[in-house]
């Protein structure tokens, strides 16, 4: 597909010739870095543009390093020494307005970049660790934050300035009594007594010149137990603005036991709460400098924020049962819990100041992720003004979205905040007018903005986006006003684009769907070609004929086209098997060109195919990369759509494909574990076996962040949780089950197996199996762990998808690995 220059290439060492031959598990679950090679990572180009960074791992050691290649490509990657290493900048950081000078924040401390020059200045060298460098009235101070307090440091004079004093606890009492008696008693020890009337007279002299010398320094803000995040200067100086964390009091964390350590003894980790427990609250406080005041900012002018969701209204409803009869037991309890009505909470992200210094603006998003406001910030007359307002019923979130400000910022007029906003359905490119409140759409179609800045001479917009093919990344140029956008990448896959800081040049991370990541490099214009800088991958994994999978649609129930991987044998028998996998993470894409994150169960879809199985992988609702309303449509209902999808899925492979309907399986991680439960117990007659891996099996039980999006809170939305839980109908397994987690998993706890195995036991099931993985976390790490797991599924599948008769791991009844 690419042509590429012999000397510009860095081949991992050379190995003896290895074929790795047909294809088992024992191979495919060996350390990537000792046989597959190690694709570059964390791209970043050096500030003078003389040389791409990134992390690479060529010789096989444990760990990546940093290594370093010229973009002309006319000398192999060089691993960058330690001692080179700490000469050098920090690969993140901000830059002043003109781009001339860098502030980064290193090892805690901070220094400033002359770019032209590329001298370092050194601003702090202390124990205590400095953070949050940035460029302060208008470019002519840095500012930086140590210990929850706000300094700034001036690059003329060299002085350090301390800006806010914050102070935990409540503020000092004046000194003075308070009770009738008391002063009474204090008034007569003056008039008697000499000693004690000069002693009080001394004191009241050193208050007073306390309070002259307290001048000179910042106000002391008392902020009680709450914490201060966000600390920012305004351009003029006359506001500091900061974000007050208030953390719930007592939350009860969950343990998880680890049994296999080095001191011999069981050894706690505390990990998280459940969904449900009392969140953080924050606020948005300002010390008007000028005034030598505090105040925290009100939000009572949003638009619609005491608008409760919409779900509320079906517990003033008279109870239905919207699920199977097996559950109805944990609904009709569920039931009795009503949702509160409370007034929501938010909270604020920034401000972010014009570059002028003139205007300012917030991001607000209450904090059931169903609302984000823009408002524009007028510090002076504590007021916000309404500048945008996106809503869903489901919640707020998307590529350049997110879950906290998102992709924001000013245009260079100081007048227009240009964001991101999936108000069609898919995220796009706006702005708005903070004078007049004029919204422009700058992008439009129904394909995603993934990624989206501004060049540094604020003329182009450098976009990443799928509009080519849901399936694909490629790198664009558009005017800053909007209008057509411009390709400047042309490879089918994905394109992970750095742009070099001259804007002249581009170091370009791609992969294809059997070809794992490479660095490149291009010109910044379209119809430029890619020149490749490294060569990762050993010949024992070149010399296998890994396959591309075709890119197919199911035409799902409700009409919608649902996008997949399709893996098929060369020669497929008539009415031969066939395995579902489900991916991970529920807001992630799989169905792409481009190599899988998930290389490990890519290689063992192409190993399944050499045995005869036909292999799908599908983008199921909830994933990304489709737009809004797949994003949603699992709102409420975990293993709703997201499950028919693949029972639609498996329909086409038996209608289409020739498959046999009697011998499919199913298998995933993680969500892709919790989809496997759900159709084992809920859909037994369409799949056979399945395999679910560090499984959710009860959604009370996982953390708020993720789950209070979807499914709401549990008191507040009992019936979402009753209809979402595998535990609930595990009555319903018939196929052959197998079961694997790791036991020191801190993300889907242990204790979510084990609750479900004792169901499964109490309702006498046999056909199932538990394989325990003492050392492991929610991702695995050790070869042998991924082998033995790999080989009890494959087993699974052979044993139950291909004979008459299935046999689940040798005998019946539970078992432990």
């Amino acid at each position: 597909m690419l042509v590429v220059s012999a000397p510009a290439l860095a081949q991992t060492p050379a190995a003896p010739a290895t074929a790795l031959g047909p294809l088992t598990v024992d191979k495919i679950m060996r350390d990537p870095a000792q046989w597959l090679g190690t694709a570059p990572s964390n791209v970043y180009w050096g500030e003078d543009g003389r040389r791409i960074y990134f992390s690479w791992n060529p010789d096989k050691d444990r760990r990546d390093s940093l290594y370093q290649v010229a973009p002309t490509g006319t000398a192999a990657p060089r691993k960058v020494s330690w001692r080179e290493q700490r000469t050098l900048p920090a690969s993140t950081g901000e830059y002043d307005a003109a781009y001339t000078r860098k502030v980064y924040e290193k090892e805690g401390d901070i220094y400033l970049l002359d770019l032209k020059t590329q001298k370092t200045r050194r601003i702090t060298n202390t124990a205590e660790r400095e953070t949050e460098p940035n460029f302060a009235l208008r470019g002519k101070l840095v500012s930086y934050v140590r210990s929850q307090n706000l300094y700034t440091w001036d690059p003329a004079t060299g002085e350090t300035t301390q800006r806010t004093d914050f102070r935990k606890g409540s503020k000092p009492a004046n000194g003075q009594p308070n009770d009738k008696s008391e002063r009474y008693l204090r008034a007569q020890q003056l008039a008697l007594f000499d000693v004690i009337r000069q002693k009080d007279q001394d004191r009241q002299a050193r208050e007073r010149q306390q309070k002259a010398l307290a001048k000179l320094r910042p106000k002391a803000i008392y902020i009680g137990q709450q914490q201060i995040d966000n600390l920012q200067l305004s351009p003029d100086g006359r506001y500091v603005t900061y974000t007050l964390m208030q953390e719930p009091s007592s939350e009860k964390v969950a343990l998880v036991p680890s049994f296999v350590t080095a001191s011999g003894f069981t050894e706690d980790i505390s990990t998280r709460t459940k969904v449900g427990a009392p969140q953080t609250a924050y606020e948005l406080g300002m010390y008007d400098v000028a005034r030598d005041t505090t105040f925290v900012l009100g939000y009572r002018e949003l638009k619609g924020l005491d608008e409760q969701p919409a779900y509320r209204k079906e517990y003033q409803m008279p109870a239905k049962a919207p699920m199977p009869a097996d559950s109805a037991k944990a609904a009709a309890t569920a039931k009795k819990e009503k949702p509160a009505n409370e007034l929501r909470r938010v909270q604020p992200f920034g401000p972010f100041w014009s570059e002028d210094g003139q205007r300012a603006f917030l991001v607000v998003r209450s904090t059931d992720n169903k609302d984000r406001w823009i408002v524009a910030l007028d510090p002076a007359a504590q007021k916000i003004t309404l500048l945008d307002r996106q809503r869903d019923e489901a919640w707020i979130n998307g590529p350049g979205i997110g879950y906290g400000a998102g992709n924001v910022g000013w245009l260079p007029d100081n007048r227009r905040v240009w964001f991101q906003s999936e108000e069609t359905g898919y995220s796009h490119l706006y702005t708005v007018d903070v004078t007049s409140g004029q919204k422009k759409a700058l992008t439009s179609g129904k394909f995603e903005i993934q990624k989206a800045q501004l060049s540094r001479d604020n003329k182009t917009w450098y976009l990443t986006a799928n509009a080519t093919h849901p399936g694909e990344q490629q790198f664009y140029h558009m005017r800053l006003e909007g209008g057509p956008l411009q390709q400047i990448t042309s490879s089918a896959g994905a394109n992970e684009v750095t742009v070099s800081p001259d804007g002249r040049t581009l170091a370009v991370r791609y992969s294809y769907a059997n070809k794992p990541w490479e660095l490149f490099v291009m010109d910044n214009k379209a119809g430029s070609k890619m020149r490749q800088l490294t060569r990762s991958t050993t010949p024992e994994f070149e010399s296998y004929p890994w396959r591309d999978p075709e890119i197919v649609t199911i035409k799902a129930r409700d009409g919608a086209d649902v996008y997949a991987r399709l893996y098929r044998p060369a020669n497929a028998v008539a009415q031969g098997p066939a395995v579902i996998f489900v991916h991970g993470a529920g807001y992630l894409q799989n169905a792409h060109k481009w190599w899988s994150q998930y290389s490990r169960e890519y290689m063992f879809h192409n190993l399944l195919v050499d045995k005869g199985y036909t292999v799908l992988d599908i983008d199921y609702r909830g994933s990304a990369g489709y737009g809004r309303d797949v994003r949603t449509g699992i709102y409420r209902y975990m293993g709703g759509k997201d499950l028919t999808d693949h029972v639609d899925g498996a329909k086409m492979l038996t209608e289409k494909y020739g498959v046999s309907a009697q011998r499919i399986g199913i298998y995933g991680g993680s969500y892709g574990g919790f989809i496997t439960l759900m159709a084992m117990f809920t859909q037994p007659d369409v799949f056979r076996a399945g395999a679910a891996l560090r499984s959710v099996t009860d959604w009370a039980h996982y953390n708020h962040g993720y789950t209070d999006n979807i499914l709401n809170e549990p008191y507040n939305d009992s019936l979402a949780y009753a209809r979402s839980s595998p535990i609930n109908y595990a009555s319903g397994l018939k196929g052959a089950l197998l079961m694997c987690h790791g036991m020191v998993d801190t993300n889907v706890h242990f204790q979510d197996i084990v609750r479900l195995s004792q169901r499964l036991i109490e309702l006498k099931k046999e056909n199932w199996e538990l394989a325990v993985y003492p050392v492991e976390d929610h991702g695995f790490v050790e070869p042998s762990s991924w082998t033995d797991e790999y080989k009890r599924i494959l087993k699974l599948f052979e044993t139950n998808l291909k004979p008459a008769e299935p046999i689940l791991g040798g005998g019946t009844g539970s078992g432990t690995h």
